[in-house]
């Protein structure tokens, strides 16, 4: 007889191998056949909602690591509270104006954008943008991102533009908006103003230059043959000089050197002398900086007076206290040139060449202007030091070329007039990490007045007309109301395709002068205007959706932009944040910890991976990291994911296939008719549940899959699975003691199967297909797992704890004995234990002690008895390892003395031989 087709072997269909590559493919289009985010939202119609709203992707090129990591950590999170109960719906978005498109277009050599109209560009870009969004959108859902496909929102969409500017329109109404000259970030590469957000700092080297300005008029408290020395990094700003600050509460010294007198603050005197070379200097006198307000300078190399004037901006952290001021290159400048009413000259262009306002340099690029003006000083004797400074210097974050500070006319958002209000309710966000408060506070704290206004062409344009007679700036409800309604209408491109009449309500004229004509805005707004007012275009006008957010989760980066403009135009509008939390992570980095970057070759591409080894793996690494800081990712760590999804894969193939003549309704076993063993298991999975929930709901996603993994590789392999695989496959099929071990079988199937499905959604639905007695048709409809911590027992907890701290130690022993020949399998070894007295009385509690430790005899001597010499030694026991005695049973391959006394089956053990007579 062929004792083997006797045995309940595993059995199932379910495949060891994933094949995710090509499984998950089909598998995503089985979800879009059935409309699965369809069925799931309607199966959370009237739930409590909770709203993830998603930052807008840029719809330019193809999806990096960086993208993937965001979408992954949204959609574990949407999945996980449906499956909590809430209805979560996901609506993906894409953010389509701004620079980069409109430089794509024009280096795309297809269009010659001189000759077509402004309109005709903007069609070009709507195409290139919407390309991007339908190839960014399949690749994201190749991810196994689970939302809105069909109905994303897009900034480009009229019905977004409309509420943008019905936003804007809100924020005019109370006096936020404001058009202003001040010096303001300037890309002369990008022929643009920037915000705060659009700057990045690199490393650059700058000359550093000392110059001396001679005193005019020293108004009796300094020598007329005195010179006030400036330092600056800048020296094509001197064109623009104006004046000269020093701090009211500083003192100044009056120094002389070579039989020339300077002057600077006191406090810089040693490290000033140091860098220009001064060794013999002596101070004439001194004077407090409030004693020096009005004095005058001669300018270096222009016919005309430099002020000085006092200022709360200068410091003694380096140069000489003396800041030479242009209003027009400078914020701080600009404000004490306010203060004195001295003017403001920026003779720059916005290409960065000098106008005719800087004679001798008109035409010159400002930075290839420096060389000339620091042969003038030179010349001239003002030039006391050059040489050069590496220093972080600001950046346009697009082109990453160099920026610099120019007065122009711009449109401002005030921020001073709500920014306390900001404050307050930065308070009552939920912040992870923790530390995002804090970061967000101090840059609403500190971050000026907000210029919105752009000179590009792709974008929103700001709603604002002027009055052709008496350029009164022309704003209220009925232009905004009528400029959103044309724009709900035929879309923003209705500003440069219909005429100032068109867009302006009928017999509107002008209040200030009553003249009926007027010209339209040409500026169009920052596109951080455009991505922060998603939560008015979207948040509040979606019915699925709600205002506000519960929350928004982007990378740290967006502390200075989405996180910082959606911040802004909700308390602007309504006077509360539009999101109630706010989740961060890091950056992606090769393994090595190296930013990735073409030039390097260390770039993941999420599409590539999950060709070559699947979504779910890619999915599986991102739960892997602690993604609240910069996180690493490479073949080699990919690598170690892949084991870690084949372990999980694999228990849970073991589980489906030892299911076998198991009915989940009928053959349940309750849980106060279980072994010990099979309580404990019980146990330990629902304090996995427990925990793995939890740690979901903390965003800790690494805390789940140490969890999991550890639940499947430890506590189910390597224990309690291959304890129970005997009675499994051994054991009649209907025997109470295999269906109890099934029932625990069959819940961690279901758990497992239901707690990594945020994680593993593709594999989640596959292994549910061949659940037994489900009735939904996805994973992703049904609920979590119930917590029972009715069968929690901290007595029997702490019991199997020992045992296994126990056990461990007898597996070491096992396999001492098996590298030294003395045994094959476990299953042909006998063990002696010689326990402590403490061990005695814990493993006396235990039956079937050879079944625990999986051998074919196990005996438990009292602790009086000593230990053979050569037994292994642990610190509560000594085991001694021998050959068990007997024969190996043909079917289970037990070694034991009662194979044989079964004439019948005379191969046979006890057990096995009884079962076999049943089935005969």
């Amino acid at each position: 007889m062929d004792y083997g087709k006797t045995l309940q072997l595993l059995k199932t269909d379910f495949p060891m191998r994933g094949n995710l590559p090509q499984a998950e493919p089909k598998m995503q289009a089985h979800w879009a056949e059935n409309d699965i985010y369809a069925k799931v939202q309607e199966s959370r119609k009237g739930r409590e909602k909770f709203i993830l709203h998603d930052g807008p992707p840029y719809a330019n090129g193809d999806i990096h690591i960086g993208h993937a990591l965001n979408k992954i950590l949204k959609d574990i999170i949407v999945r996980f509270k449906t499956m909590q109960g809430y209805d979560a719906p996901y609506v993906p978005g894409w953010d389509t104006h701004g620079l980069p498109i409109e430089q794509a277009i024009a280096n795309s050599g297809k269009v010659d954008r001189k000759k077509m109209s402004v309109a005709e560009f903007r069609k070009y870009c709507e195409e290139y943008a919407l390309q991007w969004v339908e190839r960014q959108k399949e690749q994201f859902k190749r991810l196994g991102i689970r939302g809105d496909w069909d109905h994303p929102y897009i900034t480009l969409q009229p019905e977004y533009e409309a509420e943008q500017i019905r936003l804007f329109g809100e924020m005019v109404k109370k006096g936020y908006i404001y058009k202003g000259l001040k010096p303001v970030y300037w890309s002369p590469s990008s022929e643009s103003a920037l915000a705060e957000a659009e700057i990045e700092y690199k490393e650059k080297t700058s000359p550093s230059i000392y110059v001396a300005f001679d005193v005019a008029d020293g108004k009796g408290k300094l020598p007329q043959d005195a010179a006030f020395v400036i330092w600056t990094t800048t020296p094509w700003t001197l064109p623009a000089n104006l004046g000269i600050s020093v701090h009211p509460d500083f003192t100044y010294a009056v120094v002389e050197v070579n039989g020339k007198k300077y002057v600077m603050a006191e406090g810089l005197l040693e490290s000033a002398a140091k860098a220009i070379g001064w060794t013999d200097y002596s101070i004439v006198s001194t004077v407090k900086g409030s004693e020096l307000e009005n004095v005058t300078c001669k300018h270096p190399f222009y016919d005309r007076e430099s002020l000085v004037m006092l200022g709360e901006h200068v410091t003694l952290e380096a140069g000489t206290g003396c800041v030479h001021t242009a209003p027009g290159h400078g914020e701080d400048d600009f404000i004490v040139g306010q203060k004195y009413k001295i003017g403001v000259l920026c003779p720059v262009d916005d290409q960065g060449h000098f106008t005719a306002e800087a004679p001798g340099l008109e035409g010159v690029f400002y930075e290839k202007g420096n060389k000339t003006i620091l042969e003038w000083l030179e010349n001239s004797g003002h030039l006391l030091h050059a040489s050069s400074i590496n220093h972080q210097y600001a950046h346009d974050w697009r082109t990453k070329k160099p920026v610099i500070y120019r007065a122009t006319e711009q449109w401002f958002a005030s921020i001073d007039k709500f920014r306390d209000e900001m404050l307050e309710e930065i308070k009552k966000i939920k912040w992870t990490p923790n530390w995002g408060e804090i970061r967000l506070h101090n840059m609403i704290a500190d971050r000026g007045d907000w210029c919105i206004s752009r000179q590009r062409v792709w974008g929103v344009p700001i709603p604002i007309f002027y009055c052709r007679s008496c350029n009164h700036p022309i704003v209220n409800d009925q232009t905004i109301e009528h400029v959103a309604k044309l724009f709900e209408k035929e879309g923003s491109n209705a500003w440069f395709t219909l005429s100032e009449k068109e867009l302006l309500p009928e017999g509107l004229s002008c209040p200030e002068c009553g003249h009926g004509e007027f010209r339209k805005e040409t500026d169009i707004m920052d596109v951080w205007f455009d991505s922060g007012s998603s939560h008015a275009g979207v948040l509040a006008k979606r019915p699925e959706l709600q205002w506000p957010a519960d929350l928004y989760l982007e990378g740290s980066d967006q502390y200075r932009g989405w996180y910082n403009s959606s911040l802004i135009t909700g308390v602007a509008v309504k006077g509360q944040s539009p999101y109630k939390g706010i989740l961060s992570h890091g950056f992606t980095l090769d393994g090595e910890g190296r930013k990735m970057s073409k030039s390097l070759g260390n770039t993941v591409d999420p599409s590539q991976v999950c060709n070559k080894l699947g979504a779910d793996i890619l999915r599986l690494w991102v739960s892997s990291v602690d993604y609240q800081s910069d996180v690493r990712i490479s073949d080699n760590i990919l690598s170690q994911i892949t084991e870690v999804y084949r372990k999980i894969r694999n228990t849970l193939r073991f589980l489906l296939g030892n299911l076998s003549h198991f009915d989940p309704v009928k053959d349940r076993v309750d849980f106060a008719q279980m072994s010990e063993l099979d309580q404990y298991a019980v146990i330990r999975l629902n304090r996995m549940t427990e925990k793995v929930i939890k740690a979901y709901d903390a965003y800790e996603f690494h805390v789940v899959y140490q969890a999991v993994h550890h639940f499947c590789a430890v506590e189910m392999s390597s224990f309690y699975l291959d304890i129970i695989k005997d009675r499994l496959y051994a054991d009649a099929a209907d025997d109470s003691a295999r269906k109890a071990s099934q029932t625990v079988l069959y819940d961690a199937l279901l758990a497992i199967t239901k707690l990594i499905a945020p994680i593993l959604p593709h594999t989640a639905d596959e292994v549910w297909k061949y659940i037994p007695g489900v009735e939904l048709d996805s994973v992703q409809i049904s609920e979590l797992p119930e917590i029972r911590t009715d069968v929690y027992n901290q007595e029997l907890e702490q019991k199997w704890d020992g045992f296994l701290n126990i056990r461990d130690e007898v597996l070491k022993a096992l396999e001492e004995a098996r590298q030294n020949k003395t045994i094959g399998n476990s299953l042909s070894a006998a063990v002696d234990l010689y326990p402590s007295d403490a061990a005695f009385e814990l493993l006396s509690g235990f039956d079937k002690l050879d079944t625990l430790f999986i051998v074919s005899a196990a005996t438990l001597h009292n602790p009086s008895e000593k230990a053979p010499e050569g037994s292994y030694e642990a610190q509560d026991l000594a085991v001694q390892v021998s050959v068990a005695e007997g024969e190996k049973c043909e079917r289970c391959w037990i070694v034991t003395p009662e194979v044989g006394q079964n004439k019948e089956h005379p191969t046979l053990c006890a057990r096995c031989a009884e079962v076999v007579s049943r089935l005969e």
